[in-house]
């Protein structure tokens, strides 16, 4: 694990205690791409199960991640998909 994946790991656990996270460098994939600054750690996807995610709106629960993660998104990180789930989803 590297450690922006580390770092975005413990984050999103701090800030949301999820019941599910997984947190997968997809860096290799985009490897001379625009946005691969050669670390190995430019692009990300995520999964994340939170209960407080119930009720809020796709864009809301992205807002939320991406507000966990700081700066992170945009500058250490050039692309991530996140997927936030509630439970039961």
């Amino acid at each position: 694990t590297g450690s922006v994946q580390q770092e975005m790991e413990r984050l999103l656990t701090a800030a949301f205690a999820p019941t599910r996270l997984e947190v997968i460098n997809d860096s290799a994939k985009h490897a001379g791409h625009s946005g691969d600054d050669g670390s190995g750690e430019s692009h990300f996807s995520l999964t994340i199960r939170w209960a407080g995610f119930a009720g809020q709106t796709r864009v809301a629960r992205q807002r939320a991640v991406n507000k966990a993660l700081g700066d992170l998104p945009g500058n250490r990180v050039h692309a991530l998909a996140i997927r936030a789930l509630a439970p039961g989803e």
